[in-house]
């Protein structure tokens, strides 16, 4: 390996140290060559989503060359042009090692680019189609490397990653008003007699309450037809990474449950403790004490 494909590894290992806390949980019984990917990948998702959360006062139009520019890039990379400068190194390598298709590659700037303009959800076709775009299309990226058949897991595969991107959703309804976001259907607000003005106001009232309780057990509505996902995938640590990530994530719907619903209140999360004691049900469940990394092991 370069130099230069060396510290664009590390980068991307570091990126998702700091930003993906649940995903670096789950890759680290993951073989070095599969999680090395999987942060190179993560580090591209990253990059795009930041282009539009931190743009900040930079023009729409200014972004949207950018994403352009990063689709260009992607493509070419993907096709089996060498990637132009260090930045991308990892993720060319990655795309050279593995089948991964360009279709979601390419899907998740279509859907980052969503959050430029003035966020209001109409209804819940709105939102599936967003998470597809964002979330779904992950696992269609991660599934080759981890080692499923596409024809196998499409779909329990993208409905996983819907789950986890409306677990997002539920948990960061605070932090989205703050962006001028809503991704709570309208609609569906409009059913339980609520409106984007009930969530400004930021206080728990019994009607939203019921609706949030109905919106995290769709959740794990999807979460339960994800899950079929799970046994697609090798042993080699492969699986237990899916099924962790699976269970951490809908774990954040059980702190959401133990706040009752209140997401106004405090930012919803797995706590250490907790994500061990989700290792170790998994682990029972692979029937396998997995063998943590060298180099995961100071991390």
């Amino acid at each position: 390996m370069s130099a230069g494909l060396d510290r664009a590894y590390a980068r991307a290992e570091r990126v998702t140290a700091e930003w993906a806390k649940s995903f670096y949980f789950a890759s680290r019984w993951l073989p070095r060559e599969k999680k090395s990917a999987i942060f190179a990948l993560y580090d591209y998702c990253r990059h795009a989503d930041n282009l539009v959360d931190a743009r900040g006062d930079r023009p729409v139009a200014e972004v949207r060359a950018e994403l352009a520019e990063l689709a260009e890039e992607v493509r070419a990379i993907h096709g089996g042009a060498p990637a132009r400068g260090e930045r991308w190194l990892a993720l060319a390598d990655t795309l050279r090692r593995y089948p991964i298709p360009l279709a979601p590659l390419l899907d998740l700037l279509e859907g980052v680019a969503m959050d430029l303009e003035p966020v209001e959800i109409q209804d819940f076709g709105t939102l599936h189609r967003y998470c597809f775009l964002v979330a779904g299309g992950v696992g269609l990226m991660l599934g080759p490397i981890l080692g499923a058949a596409p024809d196998s897991f499409r779909e329990s595969g993208v409905r996983l990653g819907i789950a986890m991107q409306l677990t997002n959703v539920l948990r960061d309804v605070a932090e989205d008003l703050d962006r001028g976001r809503v991704y709570l259907p309208a609609e569906e607000l409009a059913r339980w007699g609520l409106s984007r003005a009930d969530l400004e106001a930021r206080q728990m009232t019994p009607a939203l309450r019921r609706f949030m309780q109905y919106q995290v057990t769709r959740a794990r509505r999807y979460f339960d037809s994800g899950s079929r996902v799970v046994p697609l995938f090798p042993t080699d640590g492969s699986r237990l990474c899916v099924r962790l990530l699976q269970q951490t994530y809908a774990g954040i719907l059980d702190a959401i449950e133990r706040m009752d619903y209140d997401v106004f209140r405090a930012r919803a999360y797995v706590s250490t403790p907790r994500k061990l004691l989700i290792l170790g049900r998994a682990c029972l469940a692979e029937r396998a004490w997995p063998t943590l990394h060298p180099s995961a092991r100071s991390a």
